[in-house]
């Protein structure tokens, strides 16, 4: 009996292992700084974390958004003004996001990355927020973005966020 549950255990750990290294390598696949050579290297290091810090944004894992921030994190939003601490901005996720009806989509061909000697990376774009809920009345929202990325430690972490130029999509339309 005692060989049989220690097998099945096993099997259970072994058939877990690929799902465990999954979670484990997203973070792992991004260079460090200083693996980062050229800026095609820095785009893919970037890209990803921001598809990363915005897939836990949208599913609501603040696990893993709040490990992306920098303790010492400062957010400013235009009409939200500003949020100090990585955990106010997660509680303030937790508060106002995690309501399943808000989802932020990246606006192809926004996105814009700096190196940052020393530091890390400037991210910048402009992305879009739906509301799968309540679109009818809540519409599509669409802003500005900043965000100061930092290496330490090889650990990418956002320090400072800015949102900025917060306006329905439809209303930055110009017609011809």
């Amino acid at each position: 009996m005692k060989i049989c549950c220690r097998w099945s255990f096993c099997t259970v750990i072994a058939a877990m292992l690929p799902f465990m290294a999954l979670a484990t390598s997203a973070q792992e696949k991004v260079a460090s700084l200083e693996e980062i050579k050229n800026q095609a290297d820095l785009d893919q290091a970037i890209t990803e974390l921001d598809r990363q810090l915005f897939d836990a944004y949208n599913r609501c894992d603040l696990k893993k958004f709040d490990s992306m921030l920098a303790d010492d994190n400062e957010f400013y939003h235009d009409q939200g003004g500003v949020t100090l601490g990585h955990e106010k901005l997660t509680e303030s996720v937790k508060n106002n996001i995690c309501t399943a009806d808000t989802q932020r989509v990246l606006v192809p061909g926004t996105l814009k990355i700096y190196y940052m000697k020393g530091y890390g990376a400037i991210e910048m774009g402009v992305h879009r927020f739906m509301h799968p809920k309540t679109a009818s009345t809540n519409g599509t929202g669409e802003a500005s973005f900043v965000h100061l990325w930092q290496c330490k430690d090889g650990n990418w972490k956002i320090t400072r966020a800015l949102s900025y130029d917060h306006h329905s999509a439809q209303a930055k339309t110009i017609s011809k």
